[in-house]
């Protein structure tokens, strides 16, 4: 399949925009895939009320088929006709958190095709923050199914060039529009009990919900690893480099002494830190991932797509507070982790 890729950044006037949204937005009529940048990372999208449509995005994905997949609209109003009622709590939710990072898992209504929802009786849905996303699903009308739009298990893509490296060839076209802001995925909240749960940390943090709505539980899965996760997509490792990733809790004088011992055999050494522990590494490569949980979040999977490039044997990254956004981050980097120290 021929890949498109419209770089919006450098035509980037507002006739030559519309005329890419547009030509996404007829690829999307026609059952083709196209990625798209979200607020989040860039999603690979697809009509989710065709079955034939969305298998394609599992076919370039290589992604496992009851992974479940995120179905974005451009309104509540269209979310609304996806599901088969709205608790008053989520219409609150709506209110403060959407357009934005937060996605709802409630009942569906079986508009959307069965392998939207991974054989599930509830659908994943969400409002993207972001002009492009919201001027595509705008212009194609439809909900489109979208997860990160990357080889499945691999770190998301927060830029273009990402997509195109991953899945050229594969998809119909890339609408490429620059980096993402928020650079992990949304928080995905289960709603259809009483209160929520969050199924999986990204942009909206537990306290923004709490201060919105009251309680919310974490759901046991995410600090238990044999637990079975509400979620089917959970199950799988994601966000992994090509080079393997160790995790080191302590100071930095133990992750200087890990980098020590495995250069000595012979290896060269990538390590991801905060700025102020950067700074006191010597290794083969560093990356600085800057102070504030947020920066450190925004920039997480361009360092991890980084490292192949530079010959690197092994990366090790320093474990950040899990507070905040700190709790999304570290949820990634486990999962992407070959080994904890």
């Amino acid at each position: 399949m021929q890949t498109t890729y419209w770089d919006l950044t450098i035509n980037s006037n507002k006739q030559t925009i519309d005329e890419a949204i547009t030509e996404a937005a007829a690829c999307l009529k026609k059952g083709l895939p196209v990625a798209f940048p979200t607020e989040t990372v860039y999603g690979l999208g697809a009509d989710a009320t065709s079955e034939a449509a969305v298998a394609k995005i599992f076919k370039a994905k290589g992604r496992p088929q009851d992974n479940p997949l995120i179905v974005h609209t451009a309104t509540k109003e269209q979310l609304y006709k996806l599901v088969t009622h709205i608790p008053p709590f989520v219409e609150k939710l709506i209110q403060h958190f959407s357009p934005g990072p937060l996605t709802y898992i409630l009942p569906t209504n079986g508009t959307c095709a069965a392998n939207v929802t991974g054989g599930l009786d509830t659908i994943a849905v969400r409002i993207p923050d972001h002009p492009i996303a919201i001027q595509l699903l705008e212009k194609v009308n439809l909900p489109i199914a979208a997860p990160s739009a990357n080889v499945s298990g691999k770190p998301s893509p927060t830029n273009g060039t990402h997509v195109w490296n991953d899945l050229h060839g594969k998809i119909a076209g890339i609408l490429a529009d620059g980096p993402t802001g928020v650079g992990v995925e949304s928080t995905v909240i289960d709603c259809t009990g009483k209160m929520p749960i969050i199924l999986r940390p990204g942009g909206v943090t537990k306290d923004e919900l709490e201060a919105a709505v009251g309680p919310v539980i974490i759901d046991p899965a995410l600090a238990n690893e044999k637990g079975i996760p509400k979620s089917p997509g959970m199950k799988y490792k994601h966000y992994a480099p090509d080079v393997p990733l160790w995790l080191v809790t302590g100071s930095n004088h133990k992750i200087q002494e890990v980098i020590n011992e495995e250069r000595q055999l012979g290896k060269r050494i990538g390590v991801l830190a905060s700025t102020d522990t950067a700074q006191l590494l010597e290794a083969d490569q560093l990356i600085s991932l800057g102070r504030q949980p947020e920066e450190i979040a925004a920039a997480l999977y361009e360092a991890l797509r980084t490292f192949k490039e530079r010959n690197i044997d092994l990366i090790l990254c320093e474990t950040f507070p899990e507070q905040g956004i700190g709790q999304a981050v570290m949820n990634r980097l486990k999962k992407a982790a070959t080994r904890i120290l």
